[in-house]
């Protein structure tokens, strides 16, 4: 169980996603799953910090993140 919720962190670009999670392990969590695609054409991996919280870290194709961290929807 995740205790009731799971967190995440959304990146501009696929890449990002491993980049991400090797930054969560060097900070002393654990990379649960390393990243790979997903159904809906995304790509997401999962880690739990170390306070025990449990994070997807995830890029959407669909959706950019913009350089105020907000969402654009769509990809353009």
């Amino acid at each position: 169980g995740t205790g009731g919720v799971t967190l995440a962190y959304n990146t501009r670009s696929k890449p990002e996603v491993a980049q991400i999670l090797a930054a969560a392990k060097a900070a002393g969590g654990t990379v649960l799953s390393d990243g790979y695609d997903v159904f809906w054409g995304g790509h997401v991996g999962y880690f739990e910090d170390p306070q025990g919280h449990i994070w997807e870290v995830a890029w959407n194709p669909h959706t950019a993140v913009r350089a105020d961290g907000t969402f654009q929807w769509g990809s353009g």
